[in-house]
């Protein structure tokens, strides 16, 4: 695994009204491992604030959410051992079934008037955090103690500071004064936008962390697991849940090693951001063809307004799904990875959470939705393996299989 560390730049605002139309965006650097001075550090160590909830329904669902409670829980497990963090909060809507870390607490919430931002500001209010680490579910399934480490030290100094994975679409953050966020007005529904809101509304220096298949990989669904299941890359809670399901990963087994084929195309399609386009071409022995669009569609709202627009699907609706998988998309590649987000939102289909998850895993018997059973169908009968997902197919999940594709590739070779 290559980490891609790009030079530092700050990014900072005095205040919302100094924005200027050139003002630079984001790049990546690498915060500090430790504090520079101990005596200028926080007081106290930030605490973990996990939340998780939300997710229920039928057997990919319910996988899904057994799969995001044991990864949660397995990545308090490291963060706590690295000593750099104080008490853990697991905000969660049904008491976990695994066991717990030790000196982990747990609040359940009822309320079916869950919002985000004001859950978050609420517990730093009620519990007096300084600084806290806070962590979606499915984020960082594959963080170790080092990336741990570089969250608190990031934090540590006496001024305001924000450590994201990803300054356009975080699944985490760690912040500095915690008290920061009850300041975010409106406060946020999600927590993907929360970076950006703290350098935009509050001119915090947000820092993201060197991109990586630890830092990028994120699990929003049964594809991810699936991916997470075949290269065998996992904490022991998740890896149990995992070794329970006889999940099917032939077609993306045979997708991913098309990256260390130097005679094969690749087509990616969907949210791709521009370093997932660098890392794939720096990272792979294919050729790669990209289509980016609708990169921070979520943070935006334009999936929930429906004013998301999609090349992708203009194109499905033009031919038909049959001919598109069937003929249009052998001729362009040898594989591809297709995060079918914004093309369904272009075609005007609010398909279901759970005929998604079945979708990303190719389980067209199980999609409701005519059409996008359809789509299904279509691209598993393609010549070319088809790989159906979300976001973090085309950000983490590509650098996850990239990896097992090359070890894959040497091991066969004997090196």
């Amino acid at each position: 695994m290559i980490d891609e560390a790009v030079e530092v730049e700050h990014f900072t605002r005095e205040r919302r009204q100094c924005r200027t139309a050139d003002d630079s965006l984001p790049m990546t650097r690498s915060p500090p491992r430790q504090a520079e001075d101990a005596g200028a550090s926080n007081a106290s160590p930030p605490a973990l604030v996990v939340m998780l909830g939300g997710l229920s329904g039928g057997s990919l669902e319910s996988l899904v959410r057994r799969a995001l409670e044991a990864s949660a829980l397995d990545s308090v497990e490291t963060a706590l051992a690295t000593d750099r963090y104080g008490r853990t909060l697991l905000l969660t809507d049904t008491r976990p079934a695994e066991a717990l870390p030790s000196g982990t607490e747990v609040e359940i919430d009822g309320d079916e008037d869950f919002h985000f931002g004001r859950r978050l500001a609420d517990a730093v209010a009620e519990h007096h955090l300084g600084s806290t680490l806070y962590l979606g579910g499915g984020a960082g399934p594959l963080l170790q103690g080092d990336d741990f480490e570089a969250l608190a030290g990031g934090i540590a100094g006496p001024d305001p500071a924000c450590v994201t994975n990803n300054f356009y679409s975080a699944d985490l953050f760690a912040v500095t004064p915690a008290s920061l966020l009850a300041g975010l007005d409106p406060l946020p529904a999600a927590d993907n936008g929360v970076p950006r809101r703290l350098r935009e509304d509050c001119g915090v220096d947000v820092v993201e962390l060197p991109r990586s298949t630890g830092t990028q990989m994120n699990i929003d669904s049964p594809g991810d697991l699936t991916a997470l299941a075949l290269t065998g890359s996992t904490g022991p809670r998740l890896a149990a849940v995992l070794a329970g399901e006889a999940l099917d990963t032939e077609r993306l087994a045979g997708a991913a090693m098309t990256f260390t084929d130097r005679d094969s195309e690749v087509l990616v399609a969907g949210r791709v951001s521009s370093r997932t386009w660098q890392y794939l071409e720096r990272e792979t022995a294919c050729r790669v063809r990209l289509l980016a669009e609708e990169r921070g569609m979520g943070a935006a709202g334009r999936d929930a307004d429906g004013s998301a627009s999609s090349l992708l699907g203009q194109l499905l609706a033009s031919v038909g799904s049959q001919a598109f998988f069937g003929d249009l998309l052998p001729d362009l590649c040898d594989a591809a990875f297709i995060d079918i987000r914004p093309a369904l939102i272009q075609l005007g289909l609010h398909a279901s959470r759970a005929d998604r998850f079945a979708a990303d895993v190719g389980q067209a018997a199980m999609v409701e939705d005519d059409r996008l059973r359809e789509i299904v169908e279509a691209a598993n009968a393609s010549p070319v393996p088809v790989v159906l997902g979300g976001h973090s197919l085309v950000s983490g999940g590509l650098m996850l299989l990239n990896d097992w594709a090359w070890e894959e590739h040497d091991r066969a070779l004997g090196l």
